[in-house]
């Protein structure tokens, strides 16, 4: 018989019965909550995978990507498996707090995440209280225009039947205003719902109904006329997100606004383009689920 003959047939028949290797590397600089990492398998004489990611979460993809939400000490472990055989490793990451104060909205449409100003205080601890606390999970959008604003946080929203008015409910209390010019209603924007002035003259917010802005276009005549109308000046910045993205100034200081989006716009369109009944409510139920990025 062939000596090279031999030599691999004694090659290929150690590699059936070795046993699998378990190996992988961590790609992704940026390790701040959230963060999206990918996972490097370096396994070798594998052939099935079992990633745990330390957060509850698991996997059987060879290279699969994972979302961290909060920040933390992570054990990752990796099972290579052939046949009856495996092998484990595992390895510790570490997940940064954000220096902001970060929200995830989760919808049936995807996440939005939302940085909550330190301008407003009251509203983002009011609103860092009621996301951990969970009382706005099982929620819903239940006002929804086109071109204007998405609006939730009535706790009578939760399991609501088709056809019953919402938007009168809440935790039972206020929140102070704390309207501030460095903060506009440009798209995106995170602002608190309340009642019409002539019941409310301190503009006083809603202890839980917020609604974000989806806006529509906006020209420099309609900012010069806001300036006029509210004696304000947009700052540069303001007058390019404006002109950029669209959104409602004619609300300017007259809500508080204590939030932006910083990323899930793309879900914010999709929300504000359902189909709605005469109330603006959708007519199938866009649930939430708002959690403190810490």
């Amino acid at each position: 018989m062939n000596k090279n003959y031999l030599f691999l047939l004694t090659v290929l028949i150690f590699a059936s019965c070795a046993r699998p290797i378990a190996d992988f590397t961590v790609q992704g600089n940026d390790r701040t909550a959230p963060a999206a990492l990918e996972f490097e398998n370096n396994s070798q004489n594998a052939e099935t995978y079992e990633w745990d990611f330390g957060d509850g979460t698991t996997s059987m993809e060879a290279t699969p990507s994972h979302r961290y939400r909060s920040s933390g000490n992570y054990l990752v472990k990796l099972k290579a498996k052939k046949g009856n055989k495996s092998r484990k490793t595992e390895k510790r990451i570490k997940i940064n707090a954000p220096d902001d104060c970060l929200v995830e909205i989760e919808t049936d449409f995807g996440i939005m995440i939302a940085v909550l100003s330190d301008e407003t205080p009251l509203h983002r601890d009011n609103f860092s209280k009621l996301a951990e606390e969970g009382f706005y999970d099982g929620l819903i959008f239940h006002r929804v225009i086109n071109s204007f604003m998405v609006q939730g946080g009535d706790p009578k929203s939760k399991n609501a039947k088709k056809g019953v008015p919402l938007g009168g409910g809440g935790p039972g209390y206020e929140v102070p205003a704390e309207i501030n010019t460095a903060l506009a209603h440009v798209k995106g924007a995170l602002a608190a719902a309340r009642t019409p002035d002539h019941i409310n003259p301190d503009k006083k917010s809603s202890g839980s109904q917020f609604y974000i802005v989806h806006g529509k276009t906006v020209s420099e005549s309609i900012l010069d006329r806001m300036e006029g109308s509210k004696d304000i000046r947009y700052t540069p910045e303001q007058r390019k997100a404006y002109l950029e993205n669209g959104g409602t100034p004619f609300l300017d200081q007259n809500y508080t606004v204590f939030g932006q989006l910083i990323s899930g716009y793309d879900v914010l369109d999709k929300i504000a383009n359902v189909e709605k009944d005469g109330r603006d409510r959708p007519n199938e139920d866009i649930k939430m689920k708002v959690r403190l990025i810490r």
